[in-house]
């Protein structure tokens, strides 16, 4: 059943991630979405997203994710998040990463909430 809530498409990033579902994941991007690089650099549409996102496949672990806050208008939201990835990195080396999200997030006609923008760091 299709989401109706913003918040929702947190949750739905963090089982994708942690099922190891690669393709579950770059769905829950609008095709023309951006995505902020830990770099700072934006990138655009689903290929370079995925290319931008692939890493984080790389790091076996578990991402936990809890929705700070979100405003929504009509089919637009604005999210707020705290992110937290632990695991084992490609050298089996413990790793753990964290963030603060800004987000926005649009309603698709099926009821769907999928990524337009997503700036994992951007809350901080």
């Amino acid at each position: 059943m299709p989401d109706s809530r913003p918040q929702d498409a947190h949750r739905n990033f963090e089982d994708a991630f942690n099922s190891g579902d690669i393709e579950a994941l770059f769905a829950l991007y609008a095709v023309d979405a951006r995505l902020v690089s830990d770099s700072g650099r934006v990138v655009i549409g689903h290929d370079a997203i995925r290319e931008e996102l692939v890493g984080l496949f790389a790091i076996k672990g578990r991402m936990t994710v809890q929705t700070l806050s979100a405003v929504q208008a009509g089919d637009i939201a604005m999210l707020r998040a705290e992110w937290r990835l632990d695991g084992l990195g490609p050298d089996d080396q413990p790793v753990a990463v964290s963030g603060k999200t800004s987000e926005v997030v649009l309603r698709q006609p099926d009821g769907q909430w999928l990524y337009l923008i997503d700036n994992p760091h951007g809350s901080e």
